[in-house]
């Protein structure tokens, strides 16, 4: 029934999301949801020419890896040319299951694996994300000692005995994932409806079990020599906290907020959109789109009228494929309409995107732009030049 429902309705959460971002020009890029694992991904719409999601994954490791209850969904895109792996991952409970954690972390990152022949192994992505609700412990403390360094918020006595840390002192492969520093109260467990560490007869001791982690690519001394190329890409922490006002959960939520600087591989996009003007609501829209010489258009490629502040890329007014309604072509220019006249009265900006079906992107996206009444045009006394698009 989970599987069933997660497939024929949107989620809550992506619903929220979409209603909240959508006014901020973030579009809904890509999805993975495996029972109460989810992972979404939004951008603001002027960056999805250069976004390419290249697979979702879903890895359960519950159950002997046949129960999604525990395991880890990845998404996997390209970004602006450099290869991104993003991971939401839930890891075995319980103070005695370090080992446990520790092999289902290594299942998740072996079984992330693409098909695709010229895909790198997923440790030679430019950059990993890894985050979610990983359950170590700390280790050896007592409950009221810890419960003390809390209240008087010395976290870093805990450090030493938190798992994670312990891990990463004796895994290469971990050590090479980095985090921010914990200072912020241990995010588990709680009181539901409370900021109360948990007063149930099990009295668990809190954990810092909901964790940011990342992991950049090594670079070697000959990708840049020169200062201009000294970071092509680089990953900035800006913070790193816990949110404590939240109470509908036995832990508290934890956001990182980072900055990403590169130096892009790809700057200009596979298709170039020019809507013709003027452009009126009796009137079809006549489209011009530019290809990119080593683009591959397929006849299932289509092209979709947004509104400015869609919520994400089936959010379309109109569209059309690309080889329909196709008015002239040639081996780089090609032209096509579009019928809106159904499309109502609005003083709102429209977009046009192209989406690739082989790439299963969006590969172009024209600027903003308005639909005028045909009556704005038609009462202009002195003959004056219409407005364009």
């Amino acid at each position: 029934m989970s599987l069933l429902s997660d497939t024929a309705f949107e989620d809550p959460w992506s619903s929220y999301f979409m209603d909240v971002l959508s006014p901020l020009s973030f579009v809904k890029v890509s999805s993975v949801r495996m029972q109460g694992l989810l992972l979404l991904i939004f951008a603001k719409y002027q960056h999805l020419p250069f976004i390419q999601v290249l697979s979702t994954k879903s890895t359960p490791t519950g159950l002997f890896g046949y129960w999604g209850n525990k395991g880890g969904v990845n998404i996997f895109l390209k970004l602006y040319g450099y290869y991104v792996s993003i991971i939401n991952c839930h890891l075995p409970p319980h103070m005695a299951n370090n080992d446990q954690r520790l092999e289902h972390f290594d299942r998740i990152l072996e079984m992330q694996n693409f098909e695709a022949q010229d895909t790198p192994n997923i440790l030679d992505h430019d950059l990993i994300l890894w985050f979610g609700d990983m359950n170590f412990r700390i280790e050896d403390f007592g409950l009221h000692f810890v419960r003390e360094s809390i209240k008087n918020q010395r976290y870093s006595d805990l450090w030493e005995k938190d798992q994670l840390s312990i891990a990463k002192r004796h895994d290469p492969l971990l050590r090479e994932f980095q985090e921010g520093s914990l200072l912020f109260p241990p995010t588990y467990k709680f009181d539901k409806n409370s900021n109360n560490y948990d007063t149930s007869e099990k009295k668990r001791k809190p954990a810092w079990t909901d964790r940011i982690l990342w992991r950049l690519k090594r670079q070697s001394q000959t990708d840049f020599q020169t200062p201009e190329l000294s970071a092509p890409f680089a990953l900035f922490l800006r913070s790193y906290v816990s949110h404590m006002v939240y109470t509908i959960s036995d832990h508290k939520p934890v956001t990182c907020t980072f900055d990403l600087e590169l130096k892009p591989l790809v700057s200009a996009p596979l298709i170039t959109l020019l809507p013709k003007g003027p452009c009126t609501m009796e009137n079809d829209l006549l489209i011009s789109y530019c290809l990119a010489a080593d683009f591959l258009s397929s006849p299932w490629d289509w092209i979709g009228l947004y509104k400015v502040g869609l919520r994400h890329i089936n959010d379309y007014v109109s569209y059309v494929w690309v080889k329909d309604n196709q008015v002239s072509f040639s081996d780089r220019l090609n032209q096509v309409y579009i019928d809106i006249s159904d499309i109502p009265e609005t003083e709102d900006q429209f977009l046009l995107f192209y989406y690739s079906n082989n790439l299963h992107s969006v590969v172009g996206i024209s600027k903003p732009f308005k639909i005028q009444p045909f009556s704005f045009l038609e009462e202009d006394p002195l003959d004056e030049a219409q407005p364009q698009i």
